[in-house]
């Protein structure tokens, strides 16, 4: 069972999401704010983080940075959720070091293919 990590601090959001990866047969963490998150990656050690990035705290930028550069989680693959679909978005979230990016009202089917397609990278 893979290990999901959701950072997510609407609650609506974060209830509705990890209930639904949950039936998916994936084990979910949650984090409400970006330290938060930060600081669960680093005990949990997920096979792969969903970072909303307007959070409290540590944006999501902010938390992707520090997990990027902590060579204890510096590998584990992080997908950037969003309702911002501007293509300044998109590529920051690849600058910065994310797998995948993803916007928001979540399209699960999309989003699973996503984190599949990210899972299978790093079994490789």
């Amino acid at each position: 069972m893979s290990k999901i990590l959701l950072v997510e601090d609407n609650e609506m959001n974060r209830d509705m999401l990890s209930r639904r990866l949950t039936r998916r047969h994936y084990e979910v963490i949650l984090a409400t704010d970006g330290q938060e998150g930060v600081e669960r990656c680093r005990s949990q050690h997920p096979d792969v983080v969903l970072m909303d990035i307007s959070l409290p705290v540590l944006d999501g930028w902010q938390a992707i940075a520090l997990l990027k550069h902590d060579p204890l989680t510096q590998n584990i693959p992080i997908i950037a959720l969003t309702a911002h679909a501007l293509a300044d978005d998109r590529q920051r979230a690849f600058d910065v070091g994310c797998e995948d990016f993803d916007t928001k009202p979540v399209d699960l089917p999309r989003l699973i293919g996503k984190i599949e397609a990210v899972l299978a990278k790093t079994r490789q």
